[in-house]
């Protein structure tokens, strides 16, 4: 069974105030699958919230110390945080859920050209084969782009994702950025509700914040010290934690 969605997602300047935008469709939106296969789909923008600097909407600043004692760890408390975090903040076993990103793609909405996509291959592994593996491959991307990516206002963001045999509530997103120990932008997204052994498809839209032309220079002349946190939290509760680092001086 496969479902989509559109969210959008305004990232503020970090002094600015974080506001809801948009609605919420819950678990009961439905629809027809363009495929003509009969499958519902999530229709509506689901609830988006803007990105902010913490400590000016109340949430207390936190350690990443801080954070990997701690038993739980909560939208709030990634929220405090005011640097990219040097470890992942739970383990590959935390994911109970048997959350899968399958494939991933950024293109830019005002030219619908394609940036970046990868497609995780299927697995080769034969029935009872043990293998060493990493347990945090997959958890990195290390992404290269053009200076030119740093001026794009709106970028989509196209995740695909399967889910294991328990259904997911409030499934939610929160990805900062920053540019060495400065938050550039956050982005706080909300799936909602998704089914089991489901197949989900999901864009979302990242509206940029103007950059400074020497932040820009900086930027570019300092390769993959632009990094990002994407934390993953089920009924407020963080499952997964990925990261990635980015160069933005592709071509030159």
């Amino acid at each position: 069974m496969s479902y989509s969605c559109t969210s959008r997602g305004n990232s503020q300047d970090p002094s600015s105030a974080k506001k809801p935008v948009g609605d919420n469709p819950g678990r009961d939106t439905g629809g027809t699958d363009s495929s003509g296969n009969g499958s519902p789909k999530q229709t509506a923008a689901m609830k988006v919230k803007k990105g902010c600097n913490s400590t000016d909407v109340g949430v207390p600043v936190i350690t990443e110390e801080d954070l990997l004692a701690s038993a739980v760890i909560t939208p709030e408390d990634v929220l405090g945080l005011q640097k990219i975090t040097e470890n992942y903040l739970c383990s590959p076993d935390e994911n109970i859920y048997n959350i899968d990103f399958t494939r991933f793609k950024i293109r830019d909405m005002e030219t619908g050209t394609v940036l970046f996509e990868i497609t995780k291959p299927p697995s080769t592994d034969k029935a009872g084969e043990k293998r060493d593996i990493d347990p945090n491959a997959g958890r990195f991307v290390r992404y290269q782009f053009t200076p030119a990516f740093l001026r794009l206002r709106q970028v989509g963001a196209t995740v695909e994702f399967t889910v294991g045999d328990m259904p997911i509530e409030n499934f939610r997103m929160i990805e900062r950025h920053y540019f060495r120990e400065k938050l550039l932008k956050s982005f706080d997204f909300e799936f909602g509700f998704c089914m089991p052994s489901s197949k989900n498809t999901c864009e979302h839209i990242y509206e940029f914040p103007p950059l400074s032309e020497d932040l820009i220079r900086e930027m570019i002349l300092h390769p993959y010290e632009t990094q990002s946190d994407s934390f993953y939290f089920v009924d407020n509760k963080l499952v997964m934690h990925n990261k990635a680092d980015y160069s933005y001086n592709g071509g030159t």
